[in-house]
């Protein structure tokens, strides 16, 4: 009944914006480079055009939903799931290929980014309305970037400082006691140089609890998020640099301490962060006949977290170096090559239990073939070898093959290699908002290999194209570290991994005009996640089985009105031990209507209302080994409208 009355609804909507026009949308056309290769897409969502799959979101996707910040740009899209990691902290992960956000590397573009400590929040610390697109490649992708990538990268673009000189706005407010404030304007100084400026203010303060079970649904937060970019562009040479500050102030926990065990002792979670975050790139143009250049980059951040969870303090200092030396030239016609190599120094302070000190040092170097036969046949094969200070030599190897036999199919096919390094307890520190004892092992690193097969369809059919996309991956780890929630009541362990972990992943999607102006997008995917927990190959807990996705999207002839519905099925899982979740659905939506220099958005998330029935587990004994906020396998929170306003004005 429930499905039927979903469908019914998500039917209703669809039919809702057929009925508003029946004619041309506006068409979006803009080339973006994406790892050397260059893709031009009349599409809101592109596929990637060289050896390397994926998929790109521009702007104009991230528009179709409230999309206010990094964490919440993946609603439509069907191989990124974005969940919460635990109920009491807000901390969120995506998850790709069926795995851990943790084994997908974040970059800014093309330079790694929020690495360690702050992984845990980093999906909160992008706001939506900064971005450009986003990238997102599957598979161990290139060499150039590091040995991080095991099931794929997210590469954010930012407004650039020379696009098109603008100011924007963006006002936001929902029914959860959110209220946001973006802006970005640049400034072109002189032909050569310009700077855009970006600013963020979000205030989430508060304190529902809408199952009554004593705790916030979500914590209060307040978030303040500056950074200033440059570029200056001199003949053959290119500079690009910025600066990012972030502070934010999280608290979350009782809403009712009389009912709490002890009426002098609520149980209480507060996190104060500073990040500090600053980049720098330098190119050189050698010979552009060749495509010749030389690049040097780096990036460096500062990250400190003071958290508490009820009776337990954790504090981390982290500080983060990488630099990047590049040079890419054209060997000949169709056959190219990059070397070069990179260092990485990851420095952490911990006090938890004690006070512990943790470092590396990753030095590497790496080579890069690729041979392009116009886009038809694509072979890219990497390399690179990489010492750590903590951990000694590794190799990590990769290859992607492209075969685009006819203008109708594209083959691909996929294999590597790759290796992190995890500090634990300051990538799972959330964790400690569980009544049980935390038991982390210290530095150690996961290695896995993955490999992965894709055919991509372009079907003429009733004059216009219906793209269709098959994928299968099977990730197998070799070293791994292992959340253990089984193998004793009152503690959860973070181990080396002791036998075998895999994940098959096999995914369809489809996208279709159905007419001018109006899309529909379809995706099913099914995942195989085991891992070996307590001496036992089982299903990875609090991990949904499939997904399925149905997306419509119509913007009428006018382009003033646009409206958006997304509808997700996801399937049950296990949790742990023998308890397992059943299959939930969620609904959203979005009108946009535009004005000359102005849209206005209202819409709506889980408009099903569908909620875990008990994301906080023993609530009345937060003190208690038996108190667990860390199974968290659905939405936290019910149904939450929102409106907001964008303002945009060019040569202001």
């Amino acid at each position: 009944m429930r499905t039927t009355v979903i469908i019914l609804i998500f039917s209703l909507l669809c039919s809702i914006s057929i009925a508003a026009q029946t004619d041309t949308a506006g068409v979006y056309e803009k080339e973006a480079a994406l790892q050397g290769v260059t893709v031009t897409s009349q599409q809101t969502v592109r596929r990637m055009s060289g050896a390397i799959g994926g998929s790109v979101l521009t702007q104009q996707e991230l528009f179709r939903a409230a999309c206010c910040n990094l964490g919440e740009s993946f609603s439509t899209n069907p191989s990124v799931d974005v969940s919460y990691s635990d109920a009491a902290t807000g901390a969120k992960q995506i998850k790709l290929l069926g795995l851990s956000g943790t084994y997908v590397q974040m970059m800014a573009e093309t330079l790694p980014d929020f690495r360690g400590a702050a992984l845990p929040f980093a999906l909160d610390y992008v706001p939506g309305p900064w971005m450009k697109s986003i990238q997102v490649s599957k598979g161990t992708s290139t060499v150039k970037n590091g040995p991080e990538s095991i099931t794929g990268q997210i590469n954010i673009e930012y407004k650039k400082p020379d696009d098109a000189e603008q100011l924007n706005a963006n006002i936001y407010g929902d029914t959860k006691s959110r209220y946001e404030l973006n802006f970005d304007g640049n400034v072109h100084l002189s032909d050569k140089l310009s700077t855009v400026l970006l600013l963020h203010g979000e205030n989430d303060w508060g304190s529902h609890d809408d199952n009554g079970d004593g705790f916030m649904d979500k914590p209060n937060r307040r978030q303040l998020n500056v950074m200033n970019r440059w570029k200056l562009t001199a003949g053959r040479y290119l500079f690009h640099g910025g600066v990012q500050l972030l502070t934010e102030k999280r608290e979350g926990g009782q809403t009712s301490h009389h009912q709490a065990a002890s009426m002098q002792h609520p149980y209480s979670i507060a996190l104060q962060t500073q990040h500090y975050a600053a980049y720098m790139k330098h190119a050189f143009i050698l010979n552009p006949d060749r495509n010749s250049n030389i690049a040097l980059m780096a990036n460096a951040a500062l990250h400190k977290t003071d958290a508490t969870y009820g009776h337990k303090a954790f504090d981390v200092d982290q500080r983060n170096l990488y630099v990047q030396l590049m040079y890419e030239t054209d060997l000949a016609p169709h056959h190219s090559i990059s070397l070069g190599g990179n260092v990485t120094h990851d420095y952490l302070k911990e006090t938890y239990a004690t006070h512990d000190r943790e470092h590396e040092t990753t030095a590497g170097l790496y080579a890069q073939y690729t041979y392009n036969l116009n886009e038809r046949v694509i072979a890219m094969a990497g390399v690179r070898a990489d010492h750590s200070s903590a951990f000694g030599w590794y190799v990590t190897p990769r290859l992607h093959l492209k075969w685009m036999p006819t203008d109708v199919l594209t083959l691909r096919a996929t294999v590597g290699r790759g290796l992190r390094t995890i500090h634990p307890l300051a990538e799972a520190h959330y964790l400690l908002a569980s009544g049980r004892t935390l038991v982390a092992a210290g530095m150690m690193q996961e290695a896995a290999w993955n490999m992965g097969l894709s055919t991509a369809l372009n079907i003429p059919l009733f004059e216009k194209t219906l793209r269709l996309n098959a994928e299968y991956y099977y990730t197998t780890f070799q070293q791994q570290a292992v959340i253990d929630y089984e193998s004793d009541p009152t503690e959860i362990c973070i181990t080396p991994l002791d036998g075998r972990s895999y994940s098959h992943t096999l995914q369809v999607d489809a996208t279709y005009p159905v007419f001018k102006g109006f899309s529909l997008t379809a995706a099913y995917r099914l995942n195989d996640v085991r891992q070996t927990i307590a001496g036992s190959l089982m299903e990875r807990p609090l991990t949904s089985k499939y997904k399925g996705l149905i997306t419509a999207s119509y913007k009428t002839p006018t382009e003033l009105w646009q409206f958006d519905a997304t509808l997700q099925m996801n399937g049950g899982g296990r949790i742990v031990g023998q308890e397992r979740f059943k299959a939930y659905e969620q609904l959203s939506a979005q009108v946009t209507r535009e004005f000359r220099y102005v849209a206005v958005y209202v819409g709506g998330e889980n408009l099903t209302n569908f909620r875990q029935h008990d994301p906080i587990r023993n609530a009345m004994t937060p003190f208690n080994p038996s108190f667990e906020s860390t199974l968290v396998w659905g939405p936290v929170h019910g149904r939450m409208l929102y409106a907001g306003l964008r303002l945009h004005l060019e040569k202001f």
